[in-house]
């Protein structure tokens, strides 16, 4: 199961977290500090799956940002690493610039591909459906 979800940039600022398992606002901060931390001190030559207290984060860098997921012992690593690489062509897919100031959308993205910490679509058409549908209705 998918605990949370972190996109972090290379001075280590959370740009976006999604969590999914109750975790206290006050402890939000130390823990997104620490993982990042650990993540972003590892090399590029080192694995992208991390032992961390009682579960394991799995990260990708592209380009300044960093994902990273935090996910129970059971899950499997490279299939959630396959995650993380499907979010970013969805992402660039969808925007064709930045997308920091959209942040809602990506909000959308990630509620169509994970509910409840479960992957539930992978296909990038399905995914997109909602947004394009809510764009036509906005250019009316």
């Amino acid at each position: 199961m998918i605990k949370f979800i972190l996109m972090v940039n290379r001075q280590g600022q959370t740009r976006l977290s999604r969590y999914y398992t109750p975790v206290e606002l006050s402890r939000r901060a130390l823990l997104e500090a620490d993982v990042v931390r650990c993540c972003l001190s590892r090399k590029k030559d080192q694995c992208s799956f991390v032992e961390y207290k009682d579960f394991k984060l799995v990260y990708r860098q592209y380009a300044a940002l960093y994902i990273v997921v935090g996910v129970t012992d059971s899950e499997n690593e490279l299939s959630v690493y396959e995650l993380v690489h499907n979010f970013v062509e969805v992402l660039d897919k969808y925007f064709s610039r930045v997308i920091m100031f959209n942040l809602d959308r990506v909000h959308i993205i990630l509620d169509e591909m994970i509910q409840n910490g479960h992957i539930v679509e992978t296909n990038k058409s399905r995914i997109l459906a909602p947004l394009n549908a809510l764009d036509k209705m906005a250019d009316g």
